[in-house]
């Protein structure tokens, strides 16, 4: 199973927040931590904080902090949530599988779909967190370039 950048962005921007602690970032300084074009970020970001999971504040002692939601939330199911509920195989279509009235590949593909985010149901952030991605994390935390005032 392959994960969606988009996915894959916003993960690694709760991360960032996850080893913030307190401070808050902007999402520009996100950008940076994770390597991540600054719109990636601002898309992640909106969609998050539309999840509960992030809380963005304006103005000059503005930034993005997690929400107490944010860090408990199961990887799993922000996974499902971020990735949709889609099939793995696309059936249909305009050029529909001749095999769709009897295949047996869609049902298996689908079953270890749901495997892989069960998988992750049990992971929170902070286990996403601990060493050595926590403290590697906190380091370019500290690198990123300061707020302009």
């Amino acid at each position: 199973m392959r994960l969606a950048k988009f996915t894959d962005v916003a993960l690694r921007t709760l991360m960032c927040l996850a080893m913030a602690k307190e401070e808050l970032l902007t999402t520009r300084q996100v950008a940076e931590v994770v390597d991540v074009p600054y719109t990636h970020v601002a898309k992640a970001v909106a969609r998050l904080q539309h999840l509960g999971l992030v809380e963005a504040r304006r103005g000059r002692g503005g930034g993005l902090a997690l929400t107490s939601a944010g860090r408990v939330a199961s990887i799993g199911g922000l996974v499902r949530e971020l990735e949709g509920t889609g099939d793995v195989v696309e059936c249909e279509g305009e050029q529909p599988c001749p095999l769709a009235g009897a295949c047996r590949l869609r049902g298996a593909l689908s079953r270890a779909q749901e495997a892989f985010h069960a998988s992750l149901d049990p992971v929170r952030l902070a286990d996403l967190v601990e060493s050595p991605t926590g403290p590697l994390l906190l380091g370019m935390v500290g690198r990123a370039p300061a707020r302009v005032v």
